[in-house]
């Protein structure tokens, strides 16, 4: 066979190589075929967990501030409450009373509800503590500016004996570092940014002893004022009241009279 065909015939058979190859690589590879193996299980267990869904104050009802939420499981705290172990809990707690102030995302707590058939400042009040009431005005109230939760001193003021020769007015502190718990119904700063509030009753939390020095103090009083204390100073523990008022000797209701260096003793007047 001349070489002339040999040339022209390897061309051809080189030529149809490569055209095979290129319609080789231009057909598409088959789809893939996906399997729904139905939904997967979470890489972390959750629970369902009653969370508040906005925010709510103290004193209010939870009302539809609630929801169900899902958290992680390692996440729950055995004070939480879960839709596992109270399925009912966001119907039955719509109209139960924050007893501190709670705010969204917060999981809802019953150490932070009011219980039922429980009054409303009984639940807020510490163990042991009692809630008395006192007059105040603009004048013995730092003007207004003492709020629900800050701290007083309370002074009293009477006017000088004037058989022991003394004129003016004898002026002291008999309770120190008091938290107050309401002025007049309210028991917390308003909301709408209103920082001062003119009562004429103020409740404060003291103990039995601080209760019934006050007690007697308002019996004894010309004027009982309220002296707001910083805030940095509510920690400061060990402070001093006038338990002189108060007989220690168990014979409640009587007081201690300092009348011209002498001491007596005398019963409260009712």
């Amino acid at each position: 066979m001349p070489a002339s065909r040999l040339i022209i015939l390897s061309v051809a058979v080189a030529a149809a190589g490569g055209a095979g190859y290129v319609a080789k690589n231009m057909v598409a590879p088959p789809p893939q075929v996906v399997v729904d193996a139905g939904p997967q299980a979470p890489a972390v267990p959750l629970q369902e967990v009653l969370v508040l869904s906005g925010d709510v104050a103290m004193g209010n009802a939870l009302a539809n501030n609630i929801t169900w939420q899902s958290w992680p499981a390692d996440g729950v705290n055995a004070n939480f409450i879960t839709k596992a172990t109270a399925p009912d809990a966001l119907e039955k707690l719509k109209a139960s009373i924050a007893r501190v102030a709670m705010y969204a995302g917060e999981p809802v707590r019953r150490s932070k509800l009011i219980g039922e058939g429980q009054s409303f400042m009984s639940s807020i009040l510490p163990s042991g503590m009692r809630a008395v009431a006192t007059t105040i005005s603009a004048d013995t109230s730092a003007g207004g500016f003492i709020l629900p939760n800050d701290f007083v001193d309370v002074i009293m003021t009477r006017r000088a004996d004037a058989n022991s020769g003394s004129t003016g007015f004898n002026t002291e502190t008999i309770l120190k570092n008091i938290r107050v718990l309401a002025i007049d119904q309210t028991i917390q700063e308003d909301e709408e940014g209103k920082k001062t509030r003119v009562g004429q009753t103020a409740t404060l939390e003291l103990t039995p002893k601080q209760a019934e020095i006050i007690t007697v103090a308002q019996q004894m009083a010309d004027r009982l004022t309220l002296a707001l204390r910083a805030i940095t100073d509510t920690q400061e523990k060990n402070v001093g009241e006038a338990d002189y008022l108060v007989s220690g000797n168990g014979r409640k209701g009587t007081v201690r009279l300092i009348k011209s260096g002498e001491v007596s003793e005398v019963g409260a007047r009712k």
